[in-house]
């Protein structure tokens, strides 16, 4: 469906404002539909976002900076989404032995889980979200979004 329909816009709309809607609509679509796979689990996509760079550090412990330099999000109040994971103990902080300043942050056993629960849920939302395209497709369209992002 065109974003011209989808809004019910009657005025004519030059390309580049279309482009804005189309990603604007389409990542609010998406984020839609994220929130459902994860809402079993009580997480939400930036606190998920934070889980996957923890697990990626493979035992590491990673600081406050780091996440939030990793994160998709990059407005997240990264502090506030690592006080929410403690809660429910999904992760551990400590203060650095080196540098009391640093804070260093370590996904738990319970997160692990939580991530290996959700991976296939994941994998088939993102799949899902991609049947209509070609592989062919699919490499164009992240070409053209990294090519639109990196002007």
């Amino acid at each position: 469906m065109k974003i011209e329909d989808i809004l019910k816009s009657t005025l004519p709309m030059d390309n580049s404002k279309k482009i804005i809607l189309n990603i604007l609509y389409t990542q609010s679509m998406i984020a839609e539909n994220f929130n459902l796979v994860l809402k079993p689990f009580d997480i939400s996509g930036e606190q998920y976002n934070v889980l996957r760079i923890l697990r990626g550090q493979k035992g590491n412990p990673a600081n406050m900076s780091m996440i939030q330099d990793r994160m998709v999000a990059k407005t997240s109040n990264t502090t506030r989404l690592v006080d929410k994971l403690l809660l429910k103990d999904l992760v551990t902080r400590k203060v650095c032995s080196e540098n009391r300043r640093k804070i260093e942050v370590l996904i738990t056993q319970k997160g692990l889980d939580v991530l290996a629960e959700l991976d296939p849920r994941v994998i088939n939302h993102e799949a899902t979200l991609s049947q209509n395209l070609s592989e062919q497709e699919i490499t164009q369209l992240n070409h053209l979004l990294e090519k639109y992002r990196n002007q």
